[in-house]
Order: C-alpha cells, then sequence, then structure tokens
C-alpha cells in the first residue's frame, strides 16, 4: 500500500498514543470505513486475513499454530482478525509475553460471538471504534470552529463555510467512504448502493452464520432509513415491514437488527438522563442512525436531487448527517453523543458529554427559519438541568447548514457544519 497517498484521519492520534500505552489496538467499525489504511499507515508488517490466494492456509495455520501468523516487525496489523477469532487470544498470550507496547494493531468489520474468545483482552487492548470520514476529514469542512476549544470556553467564533445546500445533500447522498471522496456524480454514489447490496445478500448472514431473507433485510433497511434520526419504535419498524411483507415476527427484527449493530451499519443513538430541577419524565428509547447517511439514501435509491425536493426528509437525513460527523470529534475528545428528549416535548438532538463531566447541547437545523426556536429550547434546557448537581454547560450550539458562524447575544452558538472539527 502507498502510505504518500493516505489522507490523515482524526483518530489518528488516538491510535499512536494507544499503542505507545498498550499492547495491543483494536480499530472495529464498518467495512471500507478506512481501518485498513488507516493502520497500515503505521503499520510495519501486516496479515492481511482476507487475501483469496492465502486466507485457508492461513485460517488453518491459525488452527494449528497461531503464534506463527503474529511474526513480523511491529507493529503487526492483522486485518479482519475475527475470520480466525482464535488470533485474538493468541495476541493476548503473545502480548504477555513479550511485555512491550505498540506490538499488534487488528482491525475488524463485525464484532464476534461473545463465546469465541476465552478472554476480554482487558489490559492488553485499547479499541477505537472508527467510522466513515467527516467533513473535515474530507476537507470539505474548513475546520475554523473547533469541538476542544468550545469545551474549553472558547467561543468568540466568527467565520464562513463555503458549502451550499446543493454540496451537503450531495454529500450525504455520497457519504464519507474515503474511497468515493474523490469522486462526482453518479460514480460517487455506487461505494454506498454496494456497500447496502453487500449487507443485504452477505455480510448481515455472515456475522452469525444465520440465512436471512435478503427481501426482508432490504425492507428493515428501508424502514430504518425512513425513520431515520427518530425514536420509532421496534414495533414500528415490524409494522412498517409488514406492510410490504405477509408475516415477520418482533423476534426476527430483533435479530436483523442485533446483526446490524454487529457489523456496524446501525449504530442507535442512547438517551441522555441528566439530573434535572423538575420531575418530568425523560424519554429513555435511542433514536435510530445509521453509521453514515448514505446507508438510508442508497436504499431508497436517492440522490442529491431527490433529497433537495424532499426538504422535510432532507432535515432528517441532515440531522443524521451532523451526528456522524460530531461523533468523530467527541470521540476525539473522550467523549460520547447523546440525545434529549422529555414528556413535555423539550428536546436536544444531540448531547456531547465528555467523560470528565463536562457537556454541551446542539440543536440541529437544515436551514435558518428555525433558529429562534432552537435556542429557545437550548436555553429552556439549560435552566431544567440541576447545575448543583452537575456542571453548566460548555456551550449551546445550533449546527446549521447555513455560511456563518458566530455567537448570538444570548451567548448561543450558530456553526455550519462546515466549519466544524475535533
Amino acid at each position: 500500500m502507498n502510505k504518500s497517498y493516505y489522507l490523515p484521519r482524526v483518530c489518528d492520534l488516538k491510535l499512536q498514543k494507544a499503542l505507545d500505552t498498550m499492547g495491543a489496538v483494536l480499530i472495529e467499525g464498518a467495512k471500507w470505513c478506512g481501518k485498513t489504511s488507516t493502520a497500515s499507515h503505521i503499520a510495519q508488517s501486516t496479515l492481511f486475513m482476507q487475501d483469496p490466494d492465502n486466507t485457508r492456509s492461513y485460517q488453518q495455520m491459525a488452527d494449528t499454530k497461531p503464534s506463527l501468523l503474529l511474526k513480523g516487525a511491529t507493529p503487526r496489523l492483522i486485518d479482519e482478525w475475527q475470520m480466525a477469532p482464535v488470533l485474538w487470544d493468541a495476541v493476548r498470550f503473545e502480548v504477555d509475553k513479550r511485555a512491550k507496547t505498540g506490538q499488534f494493531i487488528l482491525t475488524g468489520s463485525a464484532v464476534p460471538d461473545d463465546n469465541v474468545v476465552a478472554h476480554t483482552g482487558t489490559g492488553r487492548f485499547a479499541r477505537i471504534l472508527m467510522r466513515p470520514m467527516s467533513l473535515y476529514e474530507s476537507k470539505e469542512s474548513n475546520g475554523t470552529v473547533s469541538l476542544a476549544d468550545l469545551f474549553a470556553g472558547k467561543h468568540d467564533i466568527e467565520s464562513k463555510s463555503e458549502l451550499s445546500i446543493e454540496q451537503i445533500a450531495f454529500a450525504i447522498c455520497r457519504g464519507g467512504w474515503p474511497a468515493s471522496i474523490n469522486k462526482s456524480g453518479s460514480p460517487a454514489l455506487r461505494m454506498s448502493i454496494d456497500y447496502v447490496e453487500a449487507i443485504i445478500n452477505q455480510d448481515i448472514s455472515r456475522v452469525d452464520g444465520v440465512e436471512k431473507n435478503p427481501h426482508r433485510v432490504r425492507l428493515l433497511l428501508r424502514s430504518i432509513a425512513r425513520n431515520i434520526a427518530t425514536q420509532a419504535s421496534i414495533q414500528t419498524l415490524l409494522d412498517d415491514v409488514e406492510a410490504m411483507e405477509t408475516s415477520i415476527s418482533d423476534k426476527t427484527v430483533a435479530m436483523y437488527m442485533n446483526a446490524l449493530r454487529r457489523i456496524f451499519v446501525i449504530e442507535p443513538m442512547p438517551a441522555w438522563s441528566p439530573s434535572v430541577r423538575s420531575k418530568t419524565a425523560i424519554r429513555t428509547s435511542p433514536k435510530h442512525h445509521f453509521v453514515d447517511p448514505s446507508i438510508a439514501t442508497a436504499v431508497m435509491r436517492m440522490d442529491a436531487g431527490s433529497v433537495l425536493s424532499d426538504f422535510e426528509y432532507f432535515g432528517f437525513l441532515f440531522e443524521s448527517f451532523c451526528v456522524r460527523d460530531v461523533r468523530i470529534y467527541a470521540q476525539y475528545n473522550d467523549g460520547d453523543v447523546l440525545h434529549y428528549l422529555d414528556k413535555s416535548g423539550l428536546e436536544a438532538d444531540m448531547i456531547v458529554q465528555l467523560h470528565d463531566g463536562r457537556w454541551g447541547a446542539i440543536e440541529v437545523k437544515l436551514g435558518n427559519k428555525q433558529i429562534e426556536e432552537a435556542a429557545g429550547n437550548l436555553l429552556k434546557l439549560k435552566n431544567k438541568v440541576d447545575t448543583g448537581k452537575m456542571k453548566e454547560p460548555s456551550f449551546l450550539m445550533i449546527l446549521t447548514g447555513g455560511p456563518f458562524a458566530f455567537k448570538r447575544k444570548d451567548g448561543i452558538l450558530v456553526v455550519p457544519i462546515g466549519c466544524l472539527k475535533q
């Protein structure tokens, strides 16, 4: 692999730090999101388990003497390790034996069953979840507003995004797949369509060895796409699928959803449960999101033109698009992304909560018409949170598809997605 053409990723620094402190690092994430390229950029030797010329012999060696597959210059990359799960315990044992950091990088695009490895790897493995590329990684966001700076209290922002609404619609449909970033037109959209077809016809059945009906998988993916960025219940998804299918059980839908999680296709967003001053009940259902919104447009066979013609659905897709990027930036800052909704209807599309307790609230608005309403919601949420038990919010933000980044008189930040970075 020619390392000179590598496009830097947000997780590069986290990978290097992990190698400096741990014996092995596991990079997990969806197929085609760039795990192998990122790992190869730093690895000194590589074992490609999916190499068609050698897969069978590698698996036979893993069954007889797996330690032979671990020999090579370090860090040694073992790509798609889950094809021979015994390698996990072999790496763990080798890390203990060598007593050195930075020995192995494992990549995987599926989570194996809990019973295929004998040890968790605690104390030997660091884990990094990798997602498709953010706009900052694809060089479409100018990065003039830093999430880390906002958490540090640097709120005097003033910049401009060059991304138009049309470019945002195209970026949603193209996705953050590295192989499609430099393509234009229909070739750029082919990657997400091919990805969806691979999920339906191969990947979802391979993850657990249980054959799944491709037609039902397609219908379920379409239902999730129609309900993207919502808290639609499993029953809602079930009813949606059954409208096009004679019968399907809730257990089958749950099994399919679990398989989609294990191959990193869907990534539900958990609910945030802060300490609040009132006794308002907080909704705890997760929101539906794909790891990349292009999966939704691909399964619905939508292009930028059809997205632009349905502005209401465009808004849901844009929210999921922003979630993808903010998750990447939050991970870099040692944080998670959640959502808030209570019984009164007060909501925040995203809560970025760092592991040190700091947090910020984000409302996502595609255009400028709803900014005042969003600002009001954010201020209501700030007043509702019990800051005697929790920290004050580090920032309140409205993330938009518009051009200008600025700080409002009420302290709320208006930030275009084309200006944000980690």
